[in-house]
């Protein structure tokens, strides 16, 4: 998979871009403050629909734009994709279009704006969640060290985003269950405070476990396919003396624990890949009810996939807790190789690459490691202040352009 055509209107700091991206690895160059991130940011937004950085999709819209009741940001891309064709069955390359438009406008009589996403594929219009997964990229910046070093919603949003691109519907459900959460808690509290009757919570638990297993399913089976990937990748970077392991805590546990069943060291693997959807949703609402009291005292939800973990071990050590600074970037690394590895497994697809001031974090045999694996990926787009960051041969067979206030130029 790779881009041959990028367009921007009013998106960050780009009033207008138009971009020819060449097939291999396109080299960034320039100082901070110039849209290199920015330009990230879009192509990444148009595998996930969610920024990496901006707290509200309004930030996205050009300032300048922005201080109109009527403004729209629109990224545009070309791309190519291996398809099968369905006459003969043979593989070709389809070309594609993608367009997002954020459209801030006004709404009733006090004049207060809004904002709205748009999604077109090939010119038709679609729900965004029916369009994630069209166009896949992975995404490795100096915060992606938060996946281990921060809270837990992190890494849930890691898992999301991630899982989002390739599993079918996976962003729908999570929808779906955001909205469905939203909701019982309401219920819950209403019941606490006004004494409602308990039994209104039936239909909210059943549409939370139908929707949250989905969740818990396809994390399920995706850590444990991303560890395997993660584990080798990890292997080669830390020539053998380090095995990762990647720890998904569900905040409902599906797995069965008979009663004084001594538990589980935190290194010590969990297999759940066995568990059927079914099951994993019978077991959820009888949860739900079995702590329908607690929940109702304390009118939230306490179990479900908004609470679940992932932890990183490096020889059993939870790298979150105790491990260095050098060892959360050697297991990101690993994670965002495997990252690559699994989409092309599950989609047939090589993601876009995208990778931001990555090399200053890394010493130089673990750079020397991501620009040799970079060649898995067809299109990899790289940002830097410093070409030194990158040696010679590398940086004359690659595509170079300079970056300067949101207009890129080729250079020689």
């Amino acid at each position: 998979m790779y881009l041959t055509h990028l367009s921007l209107t009013n998106f960050r700091n780009f009033a207008r871009l138009d971009l020819d991206v060449p097939q291999g690895v396109v080299l960034l160059v320039g100082a901070n403050a110039q849209g290199k991130t920015s330009l990230l940011e879009a192509i990444y937004f148009l595998a996930t629909f969610v920024s990496f950085h901006a707290s509200s999709d309004r930030e996205l819209i050009n300032f300048l734009a922005a201080r109109q009741s009527l403004a729209v940001g629109r990224i545009v891309a070309d791309f190519c994709r291996e398809e099968v064709d369905p006459k003969s069955a043979a593989h070709k390359s389809a070309a594609h279009r993608l367009e997002v438009r954020l459209i801030q406008e006004a709404q009733g009589t006090n004049g207060s704006l809004r904002l709205r996403k748009e999604a077109l594929l090939d010119g038709m219009r679609y729900k965004v969640s029916e369009v994630i997964g069209r166009f896949n990229a992975v995404l490795f910046l100096p915060q992606t060290l938060r996946i281990i070093e921060g809270a837990p919603e992190e890494r849930r949003r890691y898992l999301n985003l991630t899982l989002a691109q390739v599993w079918p519907h996976y962003a729908a459900y999570l929808a779906e269950y955001t909205r469905v959460l939203a909701q019982r808690n309401a219920l819950l509290k209403q019941i606490g405070e006004r004494g409602s009757d308990p039994a209104l919570l039936l239909y909210w638990d059943e549409q939370l476990a139908a929707s949250g297993a989905q969740l818990i399913h396809a994390r399920i089976h995706a850590v444990q396919e991303l560890e395997r990937l993660a584990t080798l990748s990890h292997g080669e970077l830390a020539a053998g003396q380090e095995i990762l392991r990647l720890s998904y805590e569900p905040a409902y546990d599906p797995l069965p624990h008979p009663g004084r069943q001594i538990a589980l060291p935190l290194d010590a693997p969990i297999d759940r890949s066995a568990l059927t959807l079914s099951k994993i949703q019978q077991g959820f609402l009888e949860e739900l009810h079995r702590v329908r009291g607690e929940e109702i005292a304390r009118g939230v939800t306490t179990i479900g996939p908004h609470r679940d973990e992932l932890r990183f071990l490096s020889n059993g050590i939870d790298l979150g807790v105790y491990g260095s600074r050098g060892q959360a970037r050697s297991a990101v690394l690993s994670l965002k190789l495997a990252e690559m590895g699994w989409m092309k497994e599950k989609t047939g697809q090589s993601p876009v690459l995208l990778l931001d001031e990555v090399l200053a974090e890394l010493d130089t045999q673990r750079r020397a490691d991501l620009l040799a694996r970079r060649t898995e990926s067809q299109q990899a787009l790289l940002t830097t202040t410093d070409l030194d960051l990158f040696p010679p041969d590398f940086v004359r067979r690659v595509a170079l352009w300079r970056i300067e206030t949101g207009r890129m130029v080729a250079m020689e």
